[in-house]
């Protein structure tokens, strides 16, 4: 491990809550595409499979942010494990219901249950910087380690989740993830001492961290670029059966994620100057760029390749959005800051992905690649229009005005 990773591990209790984090963030990249798989072999319909996963994704979106505010006023043990518990138990009906066949609107309601999960990612990337806060060098490189184990999810998870539900039965995947799930979360939270301090509604003012300028311009940017994810994901599951290598799907998607996680992990050992708002929008822009060759992608081979470079883009993006959600979020909501931004990613997961089954069962697989070139320029454009909010100063940022409120509470007490 390099140097810069090895140092921030040298905090007690972060290599535990990291391994945790690990577990219980694996069914970010197995859940959806799980259930892609799943229902296209029970049914052969990938219109109703990318439904059913931006059912997943939706319901993930509109839970996440509300679950993370809980955790920065209660904490993480006292909401996490009551969530995850819920959503686990939506998970069985939600396989027990497709396996006996049953009404699809029953495959509906179970998955609204089984996206209630927590931000796992975001929990973890709160108690980094609980821990280094003030050290903007070493909160950089955790947070690009966190982006590596992100993209090491989204590299075996669907190979674990498509391999398993290609080779063994249909809803093996998504049983796997559910398993990942609780065993990650009891894991985290069982470590209390390194669990962020929870900010009573006493401490915390000015509503939700949404209410940041610069956050809804990170959140918007990234509805588009989780379009881009969810359509990759659907289609290339499509691509690869229509060439009769269905389960080949998994490797392909785990190249994408290794490119992204090469990216990271060289970008966590630089420390570069300059805004980092130019840097994401370089980023998002490339993420777009990187999507116009899937169009001419005509086998396996070379859509591996084009993922693979499309990859290089997203850890990078990913490490200078939480460092922009930190500078624009007060610390008494960063939890939820953190969260609305993969609520954003949800979002568009839920509609990329819906719209890339529908265009595939329409037009076919590699129609179906105009989805994310589609999402892509939208991400861009965005990014553009909202630059000026990210660059500018932040009206509440990492130590804005709640911080403001509680040093001030605190003088009066002294006083």
């Amino acid at each position: 491990m390099p140097s810069p990773y090895r140092a921030i591990f040298s905090a007690p209790g972060s290599r535990e809550f990291s391994a945790a984090g690990f577990l219980g963030r694996m069914p970010l990249s197995m859940m959806g595409i799980g259930v892609v798989t799943m229902i296209s072999q029970l049914t052969g319909r990938y219109g109703l499979a990318g439904a059913l996963s931006a059912t997943l994704a939706m319901s993930a979106a509109v839970c996440g942010p509300q679950v993370s505010r809980l955790v920065d006023r209660y904490g993480q043990r006292r909401v996490l494990r009551p969530v995850t518990l819920v959503a686990v138990a939506a998970v069985a009906g939600l396989l027990i219901c497709a396996q006996q066949g049953a009404p699809e609107w029953t495959l509906f309601v179970f998955s609204v249950g089984a996206g209630c999960v927590p931000s796992v990612g975001s929990m973890i990337r709160s108690r980094w910087a609980e821990i280094y806060r003030g050290s903007s060098r070493d909160l950089h490189t955790a947070y690009a380690w966190e982006s590596i184990v992100d993209e090491v999810c989204f590299i075996f998870g669907p190979i674990i989740s498509i391999g398993l539900s290609t080779a063994w039965f249909p809803e093996a995947g998504p049983l796997i993830a559910g398993g990942f799930l609780l065993v990650g979360v009891f894991w985290l939270t069982s470590q209390r001492a390194t669990e962020p301090v929870p900010h009573p509604k006493s401490q915390q003012t000015g509503g939700s961290a949404l209410r940041s300028r610069g956050l809804q311009v990170l959140v918007a940017t990234f509805v588009a670029t989780g379009a881009i994810f969810g359509g990759v994901d659907v289609v290339t599951v499509a691509f690869a059966e229509e060439r009769g290598h269905k389960a080949a799907a998994s490797l392909v998607l785990a190249v994408y994620a290794l490119g992204s996680c090469l990216a990271g992990a060289v970008f966590g050992l630089l420390h570069l100057k300059g805004k980092p708002s130019t840097r994401w929008l370089v980023g998002v822009c490339a993420m777009a760029v990187s999507m116009i060759p899937l169009l001419l992608a005509g086998n396996l081979p070379l859509l591996a390749v084009a993922l693979f470079v499309a990859g290089l883009a997203i850890a990078p993006t990913m490490v200078t959005t939480m460092a922009l959600v930190e500078a624009h979020v007060p610390r008494t909501k960063l939890t939820e800051g953190m969260t609305w931004t993969s609520t954003g990613l949800a979002v568009g997961v839920a509609l990329g992905s819906s719209a890339a089954g529908w265009v595939v069962d329409a037009a076919g697989a590699k129609a179906g690649y105009a989805v994310p070139v589609v999402a892509g320029a939208l991400a861009a454009a965005v990014a553009v229009l909202g630059y000026r909010r990210l660059a500018g100063p932040a009206a509440t940022g990492g130590r804005g005005e709640d911080d403001r409120h509680l040093r001030t509470d605190e003088d009066e007490r002294v006083a």
